[in-house]
C-alpha cells in the first residue's frame, strides 16, 4: 500500500457507532466526575487563597504585649487554624547564631539528632534528650494535612529516643568526648541526678536508673516510677522535672490533652499540671492547675521560688493568649481551659465556669502570644556581665501558626528582689535570619548554665548544642 493510500485509509475510517445506553451512563458519569473534581480543585485554591491572605495579615508583636502588664488584644477566633510553619534548612557553612557585642558564640557540639533538652551532670557533663515530636493519629486526614504543613518545620520526625552524654575535656567550650547516655527510650525530656538516681521523664512515664558521678553510659535496667498521661493536642509531649529543695521529691510537668478542652474534661486528668511525687514515685500532689502546656522549671537565686514558662492556648488570633513566665506556689490555678491570663473568659469553652474563672490568677510576665517559650535557666556565677546576671534566659522555640512568625530566640528577662524587672532582651538570635523568608536555620529550646558560667543553647531543628560565652580578654 502507498503512503498516500494509506492517508486516504484513515481519513475514510468510519466513525464510530452511537454509544448504547449502558455507555452513555457511563460517559455522563465520567463528565460527572470531572466536573465535580474541577469544581473541588477550585474550591481548595480559594480556600488556600483566602489562608494565605489571613496567615499573612499579622505584625509583629510590640513592647506593649510583653511584662508584668501587658496590653492584652482581643480575642479573634480563627474559623481556618493557621499553619504558618518554618522551613528548617540549616546552618550554613561557619555561620551562628548572633549574640550581643562582648560574647562570642561557638558550636558546643553538632551532628546530634534533634536535641530538645540539656541538663548538667555534678561532674560537669552536659547531658542532650534527643526526642522530637510523635506522629498523633497518623492516619487521619486532619493529621497528614497539618503533618504536611510542617514537613519542613523540623519538629515532626522520627524521635532518637536517646540521651547523649557531651563532655569538654580540654576546657575550650567544645565537646570533644561523647557517648550514647541512655537509649531506647520513649520522647526522653526532662532529666535529673538525685542522690545515686538518674531520673528521667519519658512522655508516658518517669523512670529512674542507678548512677554514679562520672559514668558516661547506662546499660542497667531502669525502674519506672510514675505512669504520665500521654499524648493530646499538638501532642504537649514534653515532660520536664527538677527536684525539690530538700531533695525529698520531683516537680513533674505534664502539658494539657487539647487546646481549649475540646476532648472533654475527663481526657485531661492530671494534665496541664506541675505535680509533686515522692523520688519512689509513691505519692502525688498537684502543685499548680489550669496552667496549659507548662516546659522549663527554674528557681530564682535569691528566693528559692520555683518559676515555669508557659505556652498557652491558640486560635484566639495572633496575640492571643499570651505564653508566660510565672511562679509555681501550691494551690496556684491559672484559669485553663476557661480562661487566659487571669479572668479573661474563653467563650469557646462550653459549659462555662465563672466560679473557677474568678478563682484564676495572672501569671507574672507575658512573653507574648505563640513565642513557645520552652527553656528556663536562672543566671548564676559571675563569669557575665553584671546586666546578665540574677534574670532568666528563656529559650523561644518559635510560633508555627501565626502570621507574622514570632520568637526563635533565646530572650534574657532581668529580675530586682526575685521578680521580673522591665522587657524581655534578645539575647540569642538569627535563627530565622531574613523576617520576610520562612528560610529557618534552627531553633532554639532548653537552655542551661553550664559548669564554667557559659550559656549552652539546644538547637533542635540544627542538631547542635551552641554555647555563649563572654569574649577572653587575655
Amino acid at each position: 500500500m502507498s503512503e498516500e493510500s494509506a492517508i486516504d485509509q484513515l481519513s475514510d475510517t468510519p466513525a464510530e457507532p452511537a454509544p448504547r445506553p449502558r455507555q452513555r451512563r457511563r460517559l455522563v458519569k465520567r463528565v460527572l466526575v470531572s466536573v465535580t473534581g474541577a469544581v473541588m480543585a477550585l474550591a481548595l485554591l480559594a480556600v488556600v487563597g483566602v489562608y494565605y491572605l489571613l496567615n499573612r495579615g499579622s505584625e509583629p508583636q510590640g513592647p506593649a504585649r510583653l511584662g508584668p502588664s501587658p496590653q492584652l488584644a482581643p480575642p479573634n477566633p480563627e474559623p481556618i487554624p493557621k499553619v504558618n510553619a518554618p522551613n528548617v534548612v540549616g546552618w550554613p557553612q561557619g555561620a551562628t547564631p548572633r549574640a550581643p557585642e562582648g560574647f562570642t558564640v561557638t558550636a558546643f557540639a553538632t551532628n546530634l539528632d534533634h536535641p530538645r533538652w540539656l541538663y548538667s551532670l555534678p561532674n560537669g557533663d552536659v547531658l542532650a534528650a534527643e526526642a522530637a515530636t510523635p506522629p498523633k493519629d497518623p492516619d487521619s486526614l486532619g493529621t497528614r494535612l497539618l503533618y504536611w504543613l510542617r514537613r519542613n518545620d523540623g519538629a515532626v520526625k522520627d524521635s532518637a529516643n536517646r540521651i547523649t552524654l557531651l563532655r569538654d575535656t580540654n576546657g575550650d567550650g567544645v565537646a570533644d568526648f561523647r557517648s550514647a547516655f541512655l537509649q531506647n527510650l520513649n520522647h526522653p525530656f526532662g532529666m535529673a541526678v538525685v542522690g545515686d538516681w538518674f531520673y528521667v521523664a519519658n512522655t508516658d512515664a518517669v523512670w529512674r536508673y542507678r548512677y554514679k558521678s562520672g559514668d558516661t553510659r547506662i546499660t542497667a535496667p531502669g525502674e519506672k516510677i510514675l505512669d504520665l498521661p500521654a499524648g493530646g493536642y499538638n501532642n504537649h509531649w514534653t515532660r520536664n522535672i527538677m527536684p525539690s529543695a530538700d531533695g525529698r521529691s520531683l516537680y513533674v510537668t505534664v502539658g494539657s490533652g487539647s487546646n481549649a478542652g475540646e476532648n472533654g474534661l475527663a481526657a485531661e486528668k492530671r494534665r496541664a499540671v506541675v505535680l509533686q511525687v515522692d523520688l519512689d514515685g509513691r505519692r502525688e500532689r498537684v502543685v499548680a492547675s489550669g496552667i496549659r502546656n507548662p516546659n522549663g522549671l527554674g528557681v530564682e537565686p535569691s528566693t528559692g521560688t520555683l518559676w515555669a514558662v508557659v505556652n498557652e492556648r491558640d486560635v484566639l488570633g495572633d496575640d492571643v493568649a499570651p505564653d508566660y513566665l510565672t511562679r509555681v506556689r501550691p494551690g496556684d490555678f491559672y484559669g485553663w481551659p476557661w480562661s487566659y491570663w487571669g479572668t479573661h473568659t474563653d467563650d469557646r469553652v462550653k459549659p462555662p465556669r465563672p466560679d473557677l474563672v474568678a478563682k484564676a490568677i495572672r501569671p507574672d510576665y507575658s512573653l507574648g502570644a505563640h513565642t513557645a517559650p520552652l527553656g528556663l535557666a536562672f543566671s548564676t556565677g559571675t563569669l557575665f556581665p553584671e546586666q546578665y546576671r540574677g534574670g532568666a534566659f528563656i529559650g523561644e522555640h518559635g510560633s508555627w501558626n501565626r502570621g507574622n512568625p514570632v520568637g526563635y530566640k533565646v530572650v534574657y528577662v532581668p529580675f530586682e528582689q526575685g521578680r521580673p524587672d522591665g522587657l524581655p532582651r534578645d539575647f540569642l538570635t538569627g535563627f530565622r535570619p531574613d523576617p520576610k523568608s520562612d528560610k529557618t536555620y534552627g531553633r532554639p529550646v532548653g537552655v542551661i548554665m553550664d559548669r564554667a558560667g557559659g550559656l549552652l543553647v539546644a538547637d533542635d531543628a540544627g542538631n547542635r548544642v551552641w554555647r555563649v560565652a563572654p569574649e577572653s580578654r587575655s
